[in-house]
């Protein structure tokens, strides 16, 4: 039987250490396949770059980067024939982010995007990312674990956001996403020509309290498994569009 065989990104960059280290624990188990950026695109979310071409760089030993976002990469990697991957995946995954992505993260995160890319593509997918002072090394162990497991009881696409707090010994809960509130802002600085320029954002977050959330397993010291809908339709709003349309209606009345 063949092993399976992963597809392996992240937005860090194809030389960062956490998706290196992931890599290597995998290869215990599965055939490997890295398509990654060819430079780190934190929060480039899930865009794909439709108006300039692209460059697939061969690197040796199954390692390949590109020059576009995270998403780009798992495309290529899908649908590049077999210039990347031999035959379809059996598995995506992204990761091992520096840093975690919690809560509202999940809609910035280039580490998720490139999960859900392959999600879309129909395959199971995870997104794994790492805190500060969690032990990689460590971390991607786990991931293997739950690698082989999603591949055991997955019978088609699935999007699961894997989090890991500081430390090397986890227990493991099922969340939902929770809250992770920035502060926001717009810093304006000169540069040394007296020209303006702009920071978008400040460092600071905070974990609001929701109990059975990603941020709550994290402040706890747990792995937190989050599955992510690929579906964004409302239910909840449903209401609210409707009324949108009456309203509509009731002012430009129909001809």
């Amino acid at each position: 039987m063949l092993r399976p065989l992963v597809l392996l990104s992240n937005d860090d960059g194809y030389r960062a250490p956490g998706i290196q280290t992931l890599r290597q624990a995998l290869l215990d188990v599965a055939d490997v396949v890295i398509c990654a950026p060819e430079v780190e695109q934190s929060a480039a979310s899930h865009s794909l770059s439709l108006h300039r071409p692209l460059r697939l760089l061969d690197h040796g030993d199954g390692i390949f980067s590109v020059d576009g976002t995270p998403a780009d990469s798992v495309y290529v990697g899908l649908y590049a024939d077999t210039r990347v991957v031999p035959r379809r995946p059996d598995l995506v995954i992204s990761g091992v982010n520096w840093g975690p992505n919690l809560g509202e993260d999940v809609f910035y995160s280039g580490t998720v995007a490139a999960a859900r890319e392959g999600a879309l593509r129909g395959l199971p997918s995870l997104a794994v990312s790492a805190a500060a002072g969690a032990c990689v090394t460590r971390a991607a162990e786990v991931s293997t674990r739950l690698a082989i497991a999603t591949l055991r009881v997955a019978a088609g696409p699935v999007l699961l956001n894997v989090n890991f707090p500081p430390g090397d010994d986890w227990p493991i809960r099922v969340t939902c996403t929770g809250r992770r509130v920035y502060t926001d802002g717009v810093e304006f600085r000169t540069d040394p020509r007296g020209r303006e320029y702009l920071w978008l954002g400040s460092p600071g977050a905070e974990h609001p309290s929701v109990s059975g959330s990603d941020t709550a397993a994290f402040d706890s010291g747990m792995v937190s498994i989050t599955p992510l809908a690929l579906d964004l339709w409302s239910e909840q709003h449903r209401s609210v569009a409707e009324a949108v349309v009456r309203a509509s209606d009731e002012v430009f009345p129909p001809a």
